[in-house]
């Protein structure tokens, strides 16, 4: 069966025309000459053998059946442009973009990003910072670096870290405040907690042995940043996870109190979308975050 689909460019420029109302106004949006647009809407006319105009010294009204046909072809644009972004995206000729935790993106990301730039001269990449696990946005991101446990479905995930929790705490506690000897002392300290991590205070004082101590009290935050810089100041002890708080022990602003430290499932991944093709870029950022990530990563099983 044969379709008697007329030029693009035609359809085009009706387009713009109805909804402007004016054959200049489209020209202006097109960057055609407002002669150029009539007579592309013309030639529809002509081959549709159907006026969708009325045409007026200073008007310009759509026909009965001119305003039947422009849904149906906003409609078709709007398709044709839905599955060009489905099958290439919408932005695959742009930077690389990756979203991450803040806390994440300044004390791991960060400092491991010249050896990027290195390994791939010339690459652009943008970095964006969430706080909670939002849903992936496509229009927003390629990739996306979560904490949890694993088992997203529909994204290729990639393990980054093996956590070990650790209490840390000021150097130099405030004057009058009771010295952390042992992990019973926490009980004369204010706990710092970090939303959204589902394995905290309680996994580590149930492996510490400690009991009387309530895991959900203390002062809470929405990054680790913020818990740190609380701590540092003396206002807590906060249960740092290894792959954040290696910085922050290496400056001396906080030390570890204790020598117990706790493995937990939970870790930050890389969440590659398995549907729809992926940025030009994606694949050799993988390859560098996992090299980077496999010389972290802990000897033995696990």
């Amino acid at each position: 069966m044969s379709r008697r689909l007329p030029p693009l460019s035609w359809l085009r420029a009706f387009e713009a025309s109805a909804r402007h109302l004016s054959f200049t106004h489209a020209a202006a949006e097109l960057g055609l000459t407002q002669a150029a647009i009539s007579k592309q809407v013309k030639a529809l006319e002509l081959h549709l053998h159907e006026p969708l105009f009325q045409r007026g010294p200073r008007s310009l009204v759509l026909t009965k059946v001119g305003a039947a046909y422009l849904p149906k072809v906003r409609d078709a644009f709007e398709r044709l442009a839905l599955g060009t972004d489905e099958l290439f995206g919408s932005r695959r000729s742009e930077v690389l973009t990756v979203r991450a935790a803040v806390g994440f993106s300044v004390t791991w990301i960060a400092p491991r990003l010249i050896r990027y730039r290195e390994r791939h001269p010339g690459r652009r990449l943008r970095i964006v910072s969430s706080i909670w696990n939002e849903e992936f946005d496509r229009e927003r991101f390629d990739l996306d670096i979560r904490y949890g446990r694993g088992g997203w479905p529909k994204f290729r995930t990639d393990r980054l870290t093996w956590e070990r929790l650790t209490p840390l705490c000021s150097p130099a506690l405030p004057a009058g405040t009771p010295p952390l000897g042992e992990p019973r002392d926490l009980r004369h300290h204010a706990l710092l907690h970090v939303l959204g991590y589902e394995q905290g205070w309680a996994t580590w004082l149930s492996a510490a042995g400690v009991e009387g101590i309530d895991p959900g009290s203390g002062l809470q935050f929405d990054t680790s940043l913020l818990a740190f810089e609380v701590a540092a100041s003396g206002g807590g002890v906060v249960l740092g996870r290894s792959s954040m708080s290696a910085g922050v022990l290496a400056s001396g602003r906080l030390v570890a109190p204790f020598e117990l430290s706790v493995e937990v499932e939970e870790a930050f991944h890389l969440l590659s979308p398995l549907d729809g093709r992926e940025h030009a870029d994606a694949a050799g950022f993988r390859a560098w975050l996992l090299d980077e990530a496999a010389a972290e990563r802990p000897a033995g099983p696990g």
